[in-house]
């Protein structure tokens, strides 16, 4: 058995090295272009975007010189190449090269000073360039005079209010994505506002974790409901559902097969990216048990499998290649994805936990690469009991709105990883909810009792919203909770009675809207209803739960929520703000902070401040 472990070492070691040298694992030849780039005196240039266009195939490569000033353009095709280099102060510089299979050109670079490029303002949100060609809106970044990109987020539409006697049904898919907390608190960090299509506040309020009921019985997860006043507005009221899954016990937790997907093209050169990226992996192969079984598949200029399915007790192995992986090349993202997809197929545990692991910044440039290709693909392995988690890194160009519809139809979840304290969250503290299932295709619809309520609005889940008929159709895709998470919802509401004026549509002509006999006596303001899948069963299942006002006092756990609630609603300027302040969301968060085990209550409250003094100077 040692000596197949030595001669399958032998040929990784000889796969990854051909790779790194540009010939393709696949038997097909490429060339490697390298280079040194210096300035006028002969100093290095660290920085220098290097991009290597194909003449015939019109396919582009980047890599960025490193402190040494030196840059690599593996795996790339032969043929004719401009080799262009820029840096913002210095001349571009373009060289023409020709390139053979199996063979290295090395191409030096001196640049002069120039001409400074345009200065790039940095853009809040509030007025976003849109490509009318799809609904994401990009954001150009400029930090410190450094190279910029751009981050795409897909545009939100708050959910507006609803006449509870026209529209009694709310339909919705949960979340337990926690990506959009993470990204923002990088904006804030930088000091920057974030884009108001960045703040998607269900995950704001699903990054932190709450005290719910545990479940009992044989359902995956317990169901808590209490209505309490709205902190930004007096007269209404708020409505908390909060859910807790069951979280299965480690000896019951099914064997692992997992694809590592990791994007090594040369946007991921930067420490936030590759080497961040490296460093939370290694977190989550310490996490690994003999029964699990993980592969690595890369891609850049092309994908290939550097690591086949191997045991999970063969860490030093797996960290081995996770250590040596360097970014350069195009991003051939959508091939990187079908091979992950193949590699999990061939090595799929029965009743196993199937997952492939996309870490990213979704910059997908070459290949299958248009975000419809990609989403048939996963939706069709999901099909098959293969799911997908994706993982996003870096600054400037992070693709957030198509990694975050990547996982939603992987049956996955979306995490940012902003620092290494939060790839421990995601990867070690909150493995079990990140990689396990316990229930599938999960939907909560709320009925509003228009005796009670006058008019109500979901915060948040805008892109999770359902037809109400989609709550009973059981091939209507939802939202999957892991074991041991959490997830949470609000809902603001204006009682019966109030002399609010609410967007009102004409009397029906043929329908009546009467209440049905006993409703004004009744005590419910609502009854919520979920429906969900056991993890390996297609036919769903129903809870149903009445909400009265008995309980309308707030606990730490609504308290927290609405706090987090409030900020977001601040940080989008939102129409529906109230009387919202960073004031008023400080005295909340304090007052709920609790035992705060892991200190997340207690950097979203610096981060609050952080906030103020940031609008403060603007």
């Amino acid at each position: 058995m040692k000596g197949s472990e030595n001669g399958l070492m032998r040929w990784l070691t000889v796969a990854w090295v051909f790779s790194t040298l540009g010939i393709a694992v696949f038997g097909q030849e490429t060339g490697v272009i390298r280079g040194k780039i210096t300035d006028p005196e002969g100093a290095p240039l660290p920085g220098v975007e290097v991009q290597a266009v194909h003449q015939s195939l019109q396919t582009k490569n980047t890599a960025i010189s490193n402190n040494a000033g030196v840059y690599r353009l593996p795996a790339l095709q032969p043929g004719e190449y401009e080799v262009i280099a820029s840096l913002e102060g210095f001349k571009t510089v373009r060289r023409a090269v020709s390139l053979r299979a199996g063979k290295e050109e090395r191409v030096d670079f001196s640049m002069n000073l120039g001409v400074l490029m345009e200065e790039v303002t940095v853009v809040t949100g509030r007025v976003p360039t849109v490509d009318t060609k799809s609904t994401a809106v990009a954001y150009s970044i400029s930090r410190g005079g450094q190279r910029f990109n751009t981050e795409e987020y897909a545009s939100i539409q708050e959910n507006r209010w609803n006449n509870a006697r026209g529209t009694p049904l709310s339909t919705f898919s949960i979340d337990v994505d926690t990506a959009s907390y993470a990204n923002l608190r990088r904006f804030i960090t930088d000091g920057q506002w974030p884009p108001a299509d960045a703040v998607r506040i269900e995950e704001m309020i699903n990054y932190f974790d709450y005290d719910y009921p545990k479940p009992e019985g044989d359902d995956p997860f317990a169901v808590a409901a209490r209505l309490a006043p709205c902190p930004w507005a007096k007269t209404h009221r708020l409505l908390h559902i909060g859910l807790q899954g069951r979280r299965l016990a480690d000896d019951k937790l099914p064997p692992a097969n997992l694809v590592f997907l990791i994007d090594v093209s040369g946007s991921m050169y930067e420490p936030n990216k590759l080497p961040l990226l490296q460093a939370s992996f290694r977190l989550l192969v310490e996490q690994l048990r003999p029964v699990d079984r993980v592969a690595i598949v890369v891609y850049a200029g092309a994908a290939g499998l550097v690591l086949p399915s191997t045991p999970g007790e063969n860490k030093e192995m797996i960290l081995g290649l996770i250590d040596e992986m360097e970014a350069g090349g195009s991003t051939a993202g959508g091939a990187g994805i079908q091979l992950a997809y193949r590699t999990a197929e061939e090595n799929l545990i029965k009743g196993g936990n199937n997952r492939v692991i996309l870490a990213t910044d979704g910059d997908f440039n070459i290949g299958v690469s248009d975000t419809g290709s990609l989403v048939r693909l996963i939706e069709e392995k999901k099909q098959r009991g293969i799911h997908l988690t994706v993982l996003g890194f870096g600054k400037g160009n992070i693709k957030d709105s198509r990694l975050e519809q990547l996982a939603d139809k992987g049956d996955g979840n979306y995490h940012y990883i902003d620092s290494l304290l939060e790839g421990k969250k995601v990867l070690v503290d909150e493995m079990h909810g990140t990689l396990f299932t316990v229930a599938r295709d999960v939907k909560i619809q709320v009925e509003f009792n228009p005796a009670r309520v006058k008019s109500y609005r979901l915060i948040g889940y805008e892109n999770r919203m359902l037809a109400a008929e989609d709550f009973n159709d059981d091939q209507k895709d939802a939202g999957e909770i892991g074991s041991g998470h959490r997830v949470t919802a609000l809902y603001e509401i204006i009682p019966a009675g109030s002399k609010e004026e609410i967007p009102e549509v004409d009397e029906l002509r043929y329908q009546s809207t009467k209440d049905k006999p006993g409703t004004a006596d009744s005590p419910e303001w609502a009854t919520v209803k979920l429906r969900y899948k056991p993890p390996r069963e297609e036919e769903s299942r129903l809870l149903v739960r009445p909400v009265t006002d008995r309980q309308a006092v707030a606990d730490e756990n609504l308290l927290w929520a609405a706090a987090v609630a409030e900020f977001g609603l601040l940080l989008r300027d939102s129409k529906f703000k109230g009387s919202s302040s960073f004031d008023g969301v400080l005295t909340l968060a304090r007052q709920a902070k609790g035992q705060d085990r892991f200190g997340y209550r207690s950097e979203f409250i610096r981060l609050v401040e952080a906030t103020r003094l940031l609008k403060k100077g603007n």
